[in-house]
């Protein structure tokens, strides 16, 4: 899955209206967590949790490695470390620690931005009733957003890895939305079917294409509130785009120090991975 890139939004949000007029959603399954941009094309590979005085990684809800205090766990086994050795993976340690809660409150804000955007864009046009099913898909989505990446007093989580992502967003989510959608859909078309008739023009067809022209403008407008409201934010993604590529190389280092660790890459260069594949 993803983490949007600023500049994609608008998409996401011009996606989900065009979603709601076709009665189709694509499954947010299909997509794969990511920092994702012109100068960054990170992958997250492991679920990490971070707490005061510790640190997990885990895959698939099994524990890989955790970190407590100055002492390294491996699969369940305490690791005897060096004075180097620990003094190199608490410098880790202490840089994931404080970019994990720097994506999750990117992420979550993303997540308001696209909820508000679309909700706020669609609302006057598809009217109360439908509007009432667009909000609950819109919380739906948040929801399962929520359990991926959340922050719980001092403890913070964020479901990276793909099986994570399609644990929260499988078949079951994909049919809870599509019966939401069909649910609404008499009052939808005939919100659709009353905005048509409305639209200027004396034929059938020439309302159509002024309501078609009605619905181009609602998706520029959701593009609009949406650029209005990102620009700390794409300062904010690219800063911790950068800082997870100096957490690479980092990582790269401690694997060096640490052998038990170099199975472990929490994240990966997408770009270097297509390239060795050529």
């Amino acid at each position: 899955m993803k983490l949007p890139t600023l500049k994609s939004r608008p998409l996401i949000a011009s996606a989900l209206c065009t979603a709601l007029l076709s009665m189709t959603m694509a499954t947010p399954a299909q997509a794969k967590m990511s920092l994702n941009n012109e100068q960054c094309n990170l992958s997250l590979n492991f679920d990490v949790t971070v707490e005061p005085k510790k640190l997990l990684v885990s895959d698939k809800g099994v524990e890989q490695y955790r970190v407590e205090f100055d002492k390294l766990y491996v699969q369940g086994q305490s690791v005897t470390l060096t004075p180097k050795q620990s003094q190199a993976l608490q410098s880790y340690s202490d840089s994931l620690s404080t970019q994990v809660p720097e994506a999750i409150a990117l992420v979550s804000e993303v997540m308001v931005i696209v909820n508000q955007s679309v909700t706020t864009a669609l609302s006057p046009i598809l009217g109360e009733q439908t509007s009432v099913h667009l909000d609950k898909m819109m919380q739906g989505i948040q929801t399962k957003v929520d359990t991926l990446a959340y922050r719980q007093g001092d403890k913070f989580y964020l479901g990276a890895t793909d099986s994570s992502i399609e644990d929260t967003f499988n078949e079951e989510f994909e049919q809870e939305i599509e019966q939401m959608v069909m649910s609404s859909l008499g009052s939808l078309m005939m919100t659709i079917g009353s905005q048509i008739m409305s639209s200027e023009g004396g034929t059938f067809e020439e309302k159509m294409n002024a309501f078609s022209t009605k619905m181009d403008n609602v998706g520029k407008d959701i593009e609009l509130q949406v650029e209005s409201q990102t620009k700390t934010l794409e300062a904010r993604a690219d800063k911790l785009c950068s800082n997870f590529e100096g957490l690479m190389v980092q990582e790269k280092k401690l694997h060096q120090q640490i052998p038990q660790l170099s199975p472990y890459v929490i994240a990966s260069n997408n770009v270097t991975k297509n390239s060795s594949k050529k």
